[in-house]
């Protein structure tokens, strides 16, 4: 039963209306510093942890709370005659629940001006060890972390006679253990990125330890293949616009592969802007790489569009939008098999047309712009770390490189094709005109043999590649790939440079009389 609460919080959402319910339930509150005050000018009877251990707070608060009277009172097990006697023998009294915030270090670390000193005395100290001591101690214990577990612990207490469930205190350590472990990595992960000079400004991006933390959303049925197994797992501090973000509306349980496919399409949507009157945008994936993309003056157009371009690959696919899915949009998606739909909104219309395929996974995402911190890979015995490819080229960095000048359709759609390049798996080679893909060569060991497979898909989707614009995510290393890609029809190329046989590629151009643009940036997606 709860008899006594200790509350110390640097969040003060919430605080008030939850010590006044815990004072009328009959619990004698203690507190300290900041919140005592508040709790205090709020009227409510509160004891000073300093009034408690009869001792000061000191070293500008860096000590008030490590004391007996308080981790007497948080680790004595009751059921323990020898503790309660130790309790009593000391005059010490039980604390029977903890709520607490620790100091703001992640926040703190985030401003642009913070000082090592900064950092370092927003360390703290006395909470995590009252936390991780409650929390050890959960059979007598109820421990809060977050103003979200007020209302329901509350009102567990109010229908148990201020009495909670071990079922709901081990569920709250778990909390705390998680947030404190979340809490050493993010200091320790700081530290380890300062250099000599402990300057703020010029840390590494990559620490010398490096402690990640992510939050369970699900286990899968199995992973890529069945006899895998897999889950999946989100960052703690949520991604703006990010495929963790996504409500299910419908729709059987996603897989591994499902979500892995459908953050390759999110991600390549989000890549063309829709602001006010910008174009609707529609990418299908298959096993990671685009079969299609387009844009259109409505979802419908978009899908319609970008359908076209390999419509054997995108049966069984994964569809992503960046305007709202309607009724037509809708209706027409309906006729082929589906595995996931992603849109930022789906109309009343829309959600009635698939209510009669529930196994349609239907997802809703709020448009953003954020990228992750890192990416990540996976190798044996070690992990590779880098910043995401976030870089869209602007048509100012881009460099004529030909004699003849790109005109103003073949520079809109070398733009095109060149953002729907950085999402194929290399080699790759897209063919693009009027704001759709005509033919996509991903993931071949020669860039050659992508653009040969980028003419033979358009040939089997009946598209015509001539007066196409291509785009190559690397430098051609030899004239043979763009020989291939004019030959496929392509009036124009973009491509980023950089290979020795630059100049042979330019007069290749020249020969064919077609533009090219070098880019300096090259999209490899492995």
């Amino acid at each position: 039963m709860i008899r006594t609460a200790l509350l110390s919080v640097s969040d003060k959402n919430g605080i008030v209306p939850f010590a006044k319910a815990l004072h009328e339930q009959g619990i004698k509150l203690i507190s300290t510093g900041g919140t005592a005050k508040l709790l205090a000018e709020n009227g409510l009877p509160v004891v000073e942890v300093a009034s408690l251990t009869k001792f000061p707070e000191m070293l500008d608060g860096r000590v008030k709370t490590l004391h007996p009277m308080v981790h007497g009172g948080l680790l004595a097990r009751r059921n323990s005659t020898e503790h309660m006697a130790a309790l009593k023998e000391h005059g010490i009294g039980t604390i029977d629940m903890l709520v607490i915030n620790l100091y703001p270090f992640n926040e703190t670390v985030a401003k642009q001006n913070c000082s090592f000193e900064d950092a370092i005395e927003n360390i703290d100290i006395g909470g995590p060890a009252m936390l991780r001591a409650a929390a050890k101690n959960h059979q007598d214990v109820t421990v809060l972390i977050s103003p979200k577990d007020y209302a329901p612990v509350l009102a567990e207490m109010k229908a148990k006679q201020n009495t909670v469930s071990y079922k709901t205190n081990l569920a709250l350590a778990k909390k705390v253990f998680a947030h404190t472990a979340q809490y050493d990595g993010a200091i320790a992960n700081y530290l380890s990125s300062l250099g000599e000079e402990l300057n703020h400004q010029s840390r590494s991006p990559y620490p010398e330890t490096l402690h990640l933390a992510f939050e369970k959303v699900q286990e899968m049925r199995y992973g890529e293949n069945p006899h895998q197994t897999a889950a999946f797992y989100k960052d703690i501090l949520p991604v703006e616009g990010a495929l963790a973000n996504y409500k299910q509306l419908q729709g059987k349980e996603l897989s591994y592969n499902n979500i892995a496919d459908a953050d390759s399409a999110w991600e390549c949507v989000k890549s063309f802007s829709n602001n006010a009157g910008g174009p609707a945008a529609c990418v299908i994936i298959k096993h990671a790489n685009p079969c299609g993309v387009a844009v259109g003056v409505s979802a419908l157009e978009a899908y319609q569009k970008a359908f076209k371009t390999d419509p054997s690959s995108a049966f069984g696919g994964i569809i992503a939008f960046n305007v709202p899915c309607d009724r037509d949009a809708a209706e027409a998606i309906s006729k082929q098999f589906v595995e996931v739909l992603i849109a930022p909104s789906f109309s009343a219309e829309a959600k009635a047309v698939f209510a009669t395929k529930q196994n349609v996974r239907l997802l809703e995402i709020p448009l953003g712009t954020a990228f992750n911190t890192f990416d990540f890979k996976r190798v044996g015995g070690g992990l590779l770390v880098q910043s995401p490819d976030a870089k869209n080229v602007l048509q100012s960095e881009m460099r004529v490189v030909s004699q003849r000048l790109p005109t103003p359709t073949e520079m809109n759609d070398m733009m095109f094709a060149w953002r729907v390049a950085k999402f194929v798996k290399s080699n790759a080679i897209v063919y693009c005109a009027n704001g759709m893909t005509l033919g996509i060569g991903a993931g071949q060991m020669s860039r050659v043999d992508s653009a040969r497979m980028a003419s033979i898909k358009a040939e089997n989707a009946g598209l015509s590649l001539q007066g196409s614009a291509v785009a190559s995510d690397a430098f051609f290393p030899f004239r043979d790939g763009l020989d291939v890609v004019v030959h496929g029809g392509a009036s124009c190329a973009i491509q980023p440079g950089g290979s020795m046989r630059d100049d042979e590629i330019i007069a290749a151009a020249n020969e064919h009389g077609i533009a090219m643009i070098f880019t300096g940036t090259r999209h490899f997606r492995h």
